[in-house]
């Protein structure tokens, strides 16, 4: 069934999205609020699009419920908020997209078949492993020396980056295009972001290769430059 939750407290917009979307053979579950859109989860919707501002908090809020209780259903956050600090959280936070008001539905539709083109979580069971680090891409848990590590949706992304491809060097910028997918990031956001992995697991798994990129190495020696920094 292509359900979608549309969670929009401007009845007219609402209304008229939901028309769009029926157009397009989905059909709509309707909420106004945050207490709304969870009673509407019962009815199993396949993506939400998700509005950020709700006269009974914010949408983020349900979408930080959500990816904490490991539920990976698509969502496309829908705001009027334009600064970039705002994208970067709501991407942080596990939003699979991101559209800024006002916007034309044909763009909204066609970011909602992208999300429901991606494979099913439970299709297959997809492990990727190298040494001490295991992730699973159904569920995304990963482990590290057998114990759980807790990762944003970015830190993930960018260790799969790395788990698929060991040994490659990545540079900055095609790191900023296979995992934000956008061009908004700067380069230290990448920095930021090796930090946390090498404080989250151990620095030698990641070399920095200067004037270049990034590095993953499966089988690291206890480098020299293990407490290099970025």
């Amino acid at each position: 069934m292509n359900r979608i939750l549309l969670v929009e407290d401007d009845r007219a917009l609402q209304e008229s999205l939901s028309e769009c979307l029926r157009a397009e053979n989905f059909e709509i579950l309707k909420a106004s609020t945050i207490k709304e859109a969870q009673a509407a989860l019962r009815d199993s919707p396949i993506l939400i699009v998700l509005d950020w501002m709700l006269p009974d908090g914010q949408g983020i809020e349900l979408l930080r419920e959500l990816r904490a209780s490991s539920n990976q259903i698509p969502v496309i956050l829908l705001t009027a908020r334009t600064d970039l600090v705002d994208k970067v959280l709501g991407l942080e936070l596990g939003a699979n997209d991101y559209m800024t008001k006002p916007f034309e539905p044909r763009e909204l539709i066609a970011r909602i078949r992208v999300q429901l083109r991606q494979p099913k979580a439970n299709e297959s069971t997809e492990l990727l492993k190298a040494g001490p680090i295991q992730m699973d891409l159904n569920s995304h848990h990963v482990n590290f020396n057998n114990e759980e590590v807790i990762l944003t949706r970015m830190e993930f992304a960018l260790l799969k980056l790395f788990l698929e491809s060991p040994g490659k060097v990545f540079s900055r910028d095609e790191i900023l295009d296979l995992v934000w997918g956008m061009r908004y990031p700067t380069t230290r956001t990448v920095d930021m972001h090796i930090r946390q992995l090498r404080q989250k697991f151990a620095p030698e798994y990641f070399e920095t290769i200067h004037g270049t990129g990034y590095r993953f190495k499966t089988h690291p020696d206890k480098l020299k430059e293990s407490g290099e920094s970025s």
